[in-house]
C-alpha cells in the first residue's frame, strides 16, 4: 500500500484511504543524487590505483591499493584488498579502509546475510604465481579458483578478473578504470556536506563516502537480475550511443504505489546480483553485498569509444557500472558456466528458498479489507458454494484496533480464535498483516515497552524517530539489533498475540520502510541505528531483518516444529530464507499483467523463488477478461494470491457471471492439480536454489531465440507457459524451444520444437505445454483446500520424447514440520525407457531416524506420444492391467482421450515397474 503523505496528513483524521498514482518528481533521479552524479562523470581510465605488497595472509591474497603518483606532502591512505577463494568456483573480493589509520568511523558491513556454511568452505590459499600481462610494468598475481579457472590480481593498472585456464576472461572489475572509493575524512572548515531534496535536509555528518567501479561480463549477449523493477528481463543499456533512457537501474527500497511498467526505477526490493548469459561461453554472475542505495548502469556497445582504452582481451563483453552511496566493497564472482551453476553458486552464499508449508503454495484470497467476521464467513462459504478451492484468507490493516498491530477491532472481529478455527476445520489458514511502524500511543503496550527499552530507530538528534504511516504518528523498531529482533519475535507467541491460533500466519508490508512524510516516502538517511550506524548504510536490508525477525518468531511460537509463512514486500539478498515476496502495488491493466512475468523471473534468478504478483492488479478495477487471463497466468506463479485495494470493487471469482466463474475456477483448479509438481519444485529450490519459474534460456541455454523471451516461461523443466497479454486476442505466437516435441497441456496435441507456432486463442486457458521427455505428477480430485488433498491418489503424465523415454520426480513430506530435515520425506524418480516405467527411491535410506510414510497410490498413468499398447504388467507382483483411452484431465472444455493405465494402485512409497506390452 502507498499514499501521498501530504494527502495523508490532511485526510488521516477522517481515516480516508484514497491514494494518488506514482509521481516521478517525488523520487530522486541520478542527477539529484550527488554520489550518482559524481560517479557518472568519471571517465574511463580515471582510476590511478596500484596494488602494492601482494602477499598471502590468513588464507587470502592481500594487497594495499595506493595512487600511482602520490603527493609526498599529503600521502594517501591505502585501501586494503583481500581476495578469498571458496568451494564451488566462487571468488570473494573485499576492499575497505585501513582501520589502523583511525578513520572517523567504521564503515558498515552487512551482517547476517552470508551463510556460515559458505564462510566455512573457504579454500585457504598457500601460494600464488606471477605473470606479466602485455606491457605491464608489474607482474600480476594468480591464484587457483576451481578446476579450469583462475583469479588474477593485476597490480598496475589495478584490476581483478577471473579467467579460464585457456586465458579467456569470464568476469572482471575495474577493466575500464572507473574504480573510485571516497574515504571517510574529517570535515574541513567551511565545507557544506548537507543535501536537500523536496524540503528534506540530509546533514550527512560523515560526508561523501561513495564507491563505484565497473564490472565486465565476457562473451555475454545479455545481462539480467538486479531486481526489483517493472521492466524487461534482459536489462536494456542505460548509457551509450542511441540509448533513450538515461537513468541507471536504481536499487533503493521504496514504497512506489502504482509503479509504472518498463522503467529502470527501483521499487520495493533490492538484490544487487547480476547474471550474464551468452551462447559463446554460457553464464556468469556478480554480487555486491552492500545495503546502501545503489545505482547500476548497463553500458551499451560503444559507450567508451572515445576513451582510448584498449582492454587486454579480444573477447566481446558487456560492461556495467556500479555506484553505491556507502558501505565497503564486498563482492562475489560466480563462474558458472551453466545458468543453474550460477544460481547454485549465488545461493551457496545467500541461502536457498525456505521449504514452505504445503498450504502456502496454494491459492490465497486477500483484500484491503474484509470488513468483519461475517464478511470472512461469507467469502469462505462462497468458495465452497462455487466449488473453488482456496487455502488462505488474508486480513489487511483494518482488522486491527486503530492500526495497532497484534490487536483486533473487537467490534468487527469479536471472536478471532473461533473465526480461525472455522477456517482450520476445512484445512484453511488465515494471514494477518503486521507492519514495522508502531503507533505512538502512550496506552499501547507495545509502544510503551519499545520506548522504555530504547528499541526504536533514532533521528539525527538521538530521539526516537517519529514518522507518519497508517496509524498516524509512528516509530520504527531498530531491526539491525539481534536483541530487538528476538524481542519482536516473541510478540508472535499465543500469549502476546492475543486472538491468534496455530493456523494464523503473517504478512509484513510497508517494510522498506515506508514513511509517508519522509524523504522519498521513507526514513531519513541520517537516522541512527544501534552502534551509530546511519540508516543510509543499511536501508535496503531493513525489510530483510524485519521478515527475518517475524519468521524466527513464528518458528519459536511453534516450539521449532512448525514451518513459518511470512509474506514480505521489501526484500534483499537472502530474503528467500525467510518467506515469500510479491511484486507490490501493481495496477489492473494489461501492461502490468505482462510485466509481472519478467518481474517474477528476475526475482527467481536472484534467489527469490517464492514470488508472485497480485492477481487482477491491486489498484483499479480489472475488466472481466483481464481478470480471467490474470488468474490463468497467476495459477503458475510460485506465490498465487488475489488481492485488491480498498477502493476497488469486490472481485471474488463468483462475481462476474457463471461462465467467468467457471473460467476462474478452472484456473485455480489447475494450480491445485499441479500442487504435487509445484511442491517438488519448491524442494528443488530449497536444496539447490534453482528457481521454480525459469526463463526459457535456463533450460535451453544455447538457443539464442530464448535469450530475450520473457513473455513465456518454464515452470520447472517440464512445463512451458505462454501468457495472453492483450484484450480480445484471437491468436498468439508461441516459440517452443529445443529439438524435442511438446504436448499441449489441455489437449495432448503434439507440437514440433525449435519453431514458432501461431495458435488460436481460447477463453478457456492460456497456452501451456509439457516437454517431451518429462513426467508430471498431478492430483486430479478437487477438494476445498490442499490440506484435504493430502491422502488423495496421484496421476502421472508421461510425455515421451523421440527415443520413447521420459523422466520426472515427486517429493512428499508432511507439508508442515521441519522433520524433512531429518530425512522424513519420500522422494521418487520415475523413468520411462524401453517400454518400462520404473519408480526409484532417491530419498533417504531406511536408517533415517525419522520416517515419513504415505498410503497414497498412483491411480492413473497417462502416456503421451506412445505408439500404443493394450495392456501392461505391474512388477514385481506380475499383475496385468488393461490400457484404455481416457481423459487427459477433468477440467472444463474439450475432453481429449489419451492412452491411460487406470487404477494400477501403485503405492507411492514402493519400488515398482510397469511394463507396457
Amino acid at each position: 500500500m502507498g499514499v501521498s503523505y501530504l494527502l495523508l496528513l490532511l485526510l488521516l483524521p477522517l481515516h480516508f484511504t484514497f491514494v494518488l498514482p506514482w509521481k516521478k518528481d517525488e523520487f530522486r533521479s541520478c542527477n539529484q543524487t550527488p554520489f550518482c552524479k559524481r560517479a557518472r562523470a568519471f571517465k574511463p581510465g580515471s582510476c590511478s590505483l596500484v596494488a602494492h605488497d601482494v602477499s598471502i595472509n590468513d588464507g587470502d591474497l592481500t594487497a594495499a591499493l595506493l595512487p600511482r603518483n602520490q603527493n609526498p606532502d599529503h600521502p594517501s591512505k591505502p585501501l586494503l584488498l583481500a581476495l578469498s577463494v571458496h568451494q564451488g568456483g566462487v571468488l570473494r573480493l573485499r576492499i575497505d579502509e585501513d582501520p589502523s589509520l583511525d578513520p572517523p568511523k567504521k564503515r558498515f558491513e552487512v551482517p547476517d546475510v552470508i551463510l556460515d556454511e559458505f564462510l566455512s568452505n573457504k579454500l585457504w590459499l598457500q601460494r600464488f604465481s606471477t605473470e606479466t600481462i602485455g606491457s605491464d610494468l608489474r607482474p600480476s598475481s594468480i591464484v587457483y579458483l576451481s578446476d579450469g579457472y583462475e583469479a588474477v590480481l593485476r597490480q598496475d593498472p589495478f584490476e581483478v578478473f577471473v579467467r579460464e585456464k585457456s586465458g579467456k576472461r569470464v568476469l572482471s572489475l575495474n577493466s575500464n578504470g572507473l574504480f573510485d572509493f571516497e574515504q571517510l575524512r574529517v570535515k574541513k572548515e567551511g565545507e557544506n556536506w548537507e543535501e536537500k531534496f523536496r524540503g528534506h535536509i540530509d546533514t550527512r555528518p560523515y560526508g561523501p563516502q561513495s564507491i563505484s567501479f565497473d564490472v565486465s561480463f565476457y562473451d555475454a549477449d545479455y545481462v539480467y537480475g538486479i531486481p526489483e523493477r517493472a521492466t524487461s528481463l534482459a536489462l536494456k543499456p542505460t548509457r551509450g550511443p542511441g540509448v533513450e533512457e538515461s537513468e541507471p537501474y536504481r536499487l533503493f527500497n521504496l514504497d512506489v504505489f502504482e509503479y509504472v511498467h518498463d522503467s529502470p526505477f527501483g521499487i520495493y526490493g533490492s538484490v544487487p546480483f547480476m547474471i550474464s548469459h551468452g551462447k559463446l561461453r554460457g553464464t556468469s554472475g556478480f554480487f555486491w553485498l552492500n545495503a546502501a542505495e545503489m545505482q547500476v548502469d548497463v553500458l551499451g556497445s560503444g559507450w567508451d569509444a572515445e576513451s582510448g582504452i584498449s582492454l587486454p582481451s579480444s573477447q566481446g563483453r558487456i560492461d556495467s557500472f556500479w555506484m553505491s552511496e556507502a558501505g565497503i566493497v564486498d563482492t562475489f564472482f560466480f563462474v558458472g558456466p551453466e545458468p543453474k551453476d550460477v544460481v547454485r553458486q549465488y545461493t551457496s552464499v545467500t541461502g536457498t528458498t525456505a521449504m514452505p508449508q504445503l498450504f502456502a503454495t496454494a491459492y490465497h484470497q486477500s483484500r484491503w479489507n474484509y470488513r468483519n467476521e461475517e464478511d470472512v464467513a461469507n467469502v469462505d462459504s462462497k468458495f465452497d458454494e462455487h466449488d473453488i478451492p482456496y487455502d488462505v484468507l488474508v486480513l489487511d490493516i483494518d482488522h486491527t484496533d486503530g492500526r495497532r498491530y497484534f490487536t483486533w477491532d473487537r467490534e468487527l472481529f469479536p471472536h478471532p480464535e473461533e473465526m480461525q478455527r472455522k477456517l482450520a476445520a476445512k484445512g484453511r489458514h488465515m494471514v494477518t498483516i503486521v507492519d514495522p511502524h508502531i503507533k505512538r500511543d502512550g496506552y499501547f503496550p507495545l509502544h510503551k515497552e519499545a520506548t522504555k527499552m530504547g528499541y526504536y530507530v533514532k533521528d539525527a538528534t538521538g530521539n526516537d524517530y517519529d514518522g507518519w504511516c497508517w496509524p498516524g504518528s509512528s516509530s520504527y523498531l531498530d531491526m539491525l539489533s539481534p536483541q530487538i529482533r528476538a524481542w519482536w519475535g516473541d510478540k508472535f507467541s499465543f500469549e502476546n498475540y492475543v486472538g491468534s491460533t496455530p493456523s494464523l500466519y503473517i504478512w509484513n508490508d510497508m517494510n522498506e520502510p515506508s514513511v509517508f512524510n519522509g524523504p522519498e516516502v521513507t526514513m531519513p538517511r541520517n537516522s541512527l541505528h544501534q552502534g551509530g550506524v546511519e540508516h543510509r548504510e543499511l536501508h535496503n536490508v531493513y525489510g530483510y531483518y524485519f521478515q527475518m525477525a517475524t519468521s524466527e518468531g513464528l518458528v519459536k511460537r511453534g516450539d521449532g516444529k512448525d514451518r513459518p509463512f511470512v509474506l514480505s514486500r521489501a526484500v534483499f539478498a537472502g530474503s528467500q530464507r525467510y518467506g515469500a515476496v510479491w511484486t507490490g502495488d501493481n495496477t489492473a491493466d494489461w501492461d502490468h499483467l505482462r510485466v509481472s512475468v519478467p518481474m517474477v523471473l528476475a526475482l527467481g534468478l536472484t534467489g527469490l523463488s517464492f514470488s508472485g504478483a497480485d492477481v487482477g492488479g491491486y489498484f483499479g478495477n480489472p475488466e472481466t477478461e483481464l481478470l480471467v487471463r490474470w488468474y490463468q497466468l497467476g495459477a503458475f506463479y510460485p506465490f498465487f494470491r488475489g488481492h485488491a485495494h480498498h477502493d476497488a470493487k469486490r472481485r471474488e471469482p463468483w462475481l462476474f457471471g457463471e461462465r467467468n466463474t467457471e473460467l476462474m475456477r478452472d484456473a485455480i483448479r489447475v494450480r491445485y492439480m499441479l500442487l504435487p509438481y509445484f511442491y517438488t519444485l519448491f524442494r528443488e529450490a530449497n536444496t539447490s536454489g534453482i528457481p521454480i519459474l525459469r526463463p526459457l534460456w535456463m533450460e535451453f541455454p544455447s538457443d539464442e531465440v530464448t535469450f530475450r523471451n520473457d513473455d513465456a516461461f518454464m515452470v520447472g523443466s517440464a512445463l512451458l507457459v505462454q501468457g495472453i497479454y492483450t484484450k480480445a486476442a484471437k491468436t498468439v505466437s508461441v516459440y517452443l524451444p529445443g529439438e524435442q516435441s511438446w504436448f499441449d497441456f489441455r489437449t495432448g496435441t503434439m507440437y514440433r520444437g525449435g519453431i514458432t507456432h501461431r495458435l488460436k486463442v481460447s477463453e478457456e486457458s492460456i497456452p501451456a505445454f509439457q516437454k517431451a521427455g518429462t513426467i508430471l505428477p498431478r492430483k486430479d480430485r478437487f477438494r476445498r483446500s490442499s490440506t484435504q488433498m493430502v491422502d488423495d491418489p496421484y496421476t502421472l503424465v508421461v510425455a515421451l520424447n523421440s527415443s520413447q523415454a521420459a523422466e520426472g520426480e515427486l517429493y512428499i513430506d508432511d507439508g508442515k514440520s521441519f522433520e524433512f530435515k531429518q530425512g522424513a520425506y519420500i522422494h521418487r524418480r520415475f523413468v520411462f525407457s524401453g517400454d518400462k516405467l520404473t519408480s526409484l527411491n532417491v530419498g533417504p535410506i531406511d536408517s533415517s531416524s525419522i520416517k515419513f510414510s504415505s498410503n497414497s497410490v498412483i491411480e492413473r498413468i497417462i502416456v503421451l506420444g506412445h505408439s500404443g499398447s493394450k495392456s501392461a504388467i505391474v512388477e514385481p507382483e506380475n499383475r496385468k492391467v488393461d490400457i484404455e483411452l481416457g481423459p487427459l484431465h477433468f477440467l472444463t472444455g474439450r475432453h481429449i482421450s489419451v492412452l491411460t493405465l487406470r487404477k494400477p494402485n501403485l503405492l507411492i512409497t514402493d519400488d515398482w515397474t510397469v511394463k507396457f506390452l
